[in-house]
């Protein structure tokens, strides 16, 4: 088609000049922002030439990103040549080399511009490029966050194969998609977890989902109908509600001409036949503010205020547990009631001591404190002495020797006497003799 190749960049002059000097804008800081200029990624994609020829008719100055300068200087060559752009819309384009893989480097193509929109579909990086994914979408919208931006727009083609699980309009876009992601080994983002990292951002943004179509379709003259993220299609059956790329392109221009009315928001687009397209103010009043964004800031600012939390009651133990240790250095209320009754016998002293006339001072109330002092300590040395000098002499030279104590002695049980054994008497011979038994204990 040669509305592609209509206006790859700008003349082979100023290309490199232009990178270079974009690199030098982002390096210098957020400053010299021209908020007439929009950064277009893919710019060589399907929907991406159509974004970009679109808004330079409405004004716009536009940084086109190109994963090739060599080849978009060439392409420029011949649309002035043949007139496809016209001199003036020209002088507004300039062409950057940029891809889609590291942030910072597309945040320095992106450069004065205060715009950016990027398509995630198939062909978007051009006619041999490839798919840009959602995984790619998001460094372009994190890269936009580090240059400053101030709105981005995201088009999202359901027709291109949605990683979300969202159906498509036509059974047969499903399965050519399957087929392609699966070959392709194309893994990217799901559709919720994309916006979920976008919202942490501090970039505002709008996203279409839509699936798009080529431009000479029948659907190219229908209306365009904007719904809130959700609701369900108002497409008759016999039509595929698909939008052609040059509609969404005129839909992106409109909503960079009035940002304001479409910041955070998610919006459904399709078409119809027997609608008219309304204005963009009129359109997007109706579509609610995303409730993402809002739901990430509440998050956020509760950590914050738990956060703070925990800090001001570790702040608070901390005080606490410094004032008890103070208070354990303190004096006991028995010590201060001691010093109090000594400051006032001290008082008692000295007024008593004023009546004695002049010839009080401190330096005799010293002596009588150190003689009572001394006279205590006397007390308190041991009242048994040695009766004579040389017996206390004799006693310090006496070596210490160790007390040595002796058992007790033990009682012996006495043995009980044993009866003295009495003679046996008798009378023989008719009482002439006497005949007397002795009887002996051998032991």
């Amino acid at each position: 088609m040669p509305i592609c190749a209509s206006w790859a960049t700008k003349a082979t002059t100023d290309g490199a000049d232009h990178r270079t000097a974009a690199g030098s804008l982002f390096a210098g800081g957020r400053g010299r922002k021209d908020p007439q200029t929009v950064f277009v990624a893919g710019a060589t994609g399907q929907a991406g030439v159509r974004i970009a020829q679109t808004l330079l008719r409405q004004g716009f100055a536009v940084r086109a990103g190109v994963p090739d300068l060599a080849s978009a200087q060439e392409l420029a060559r011949l649309a002035s040549a043949y007139r496809l752009i016209s001199p003036t819309e020209a002088r507004r384009l300039n062409a950057v080399e940029s891809d889609f893989e590291d942030p910072e480097a597309i945040a320095k193509s992106i450069g004065p511009a205060t715009k950016v929109v990027v398509t995630v579909g198939a062909a978007e990086k051009g006619p041999d490029g490839g798919v840009v994914t959602t995984d790619e979408a998001l460094r372009v919208v994190q890269a936009a966050d580090l240059a400053g931006v101030t709105h981005v727009v995201v088009v999202y083609d359901l027709g291109a194969g949605d990683p979300s699980g969202e159906s498509t309009y036509n059974v047969l876009d499903g399965f050519t998609s399957f087929f392609s992601n699966l070959f392709s080994r194309v893994q990217s983002l799901p559709l919720n977890e994309f916006l979920a990292k976008v919202v942490e951002t501090d970039v505002r943004y709008t996203l279409i989902k839509t699936s798009l179509t080529d431009d000479y379709s029948p659907e190219s003259t229908y209306g365009l109908v904007l719904a809130k993220e959700g609701a369900s299609s108002t497409t008759s059956s016999t039509e595929t509600g698909k939008v052609s790329k040059l509609q969404i392109a005129g839909l992106v221009a409109d909503i960079f001409s009035n940002v304001a009315v479409a910041e955070n928001k998610v919006v459904q687009v399709s078409t119809s036949s027997s609608v008219t397209s309304k204005t963009i103010e009129e359109a997007f009043s109706a579509i609610p503010e995303d409730s993402r964004r809002k739901e990430y800031q509440d998050a956020v600012a509760k950590a914050q205020a738990e956060e703070e939390t925990r800090a001001s009651q570790r702040t608070r133990q901390a005080e606490e547990d410094t004032t008890t240790v103070k208070a354990g250095e303190k004096k006991t209320p028995s010590d201060e009631a001691a010093a109090s009754e000594a400051q006032a016998s001290l008082e008692n002293l000295l007024s008593r001591a004023k009546g004695f006339g002049t010839d009080f001072s401190w330096e005799k109330l010293s002596t009588q404190l150190a003689g009572v002092a001394t006279q205590d300590s006397d007390e308190v040395e041991p009242k048994a002495q040695i009766a004579t000098v040389r017996g206390q002499a004799k006693a310090k030279k006496l070596a210490p020797q160790r007390a040595v104590v002796k058992p007790a002695a033990q009682k012996t049980r006495p043995t009980p006497k044993q009866p003295e054994s009495k003679p046996d008497v008798r009378p023989v011979f008719g009482g002439l003799f006497k005949q007397e038994t002795i009887f002996v204990d051998e032991d």
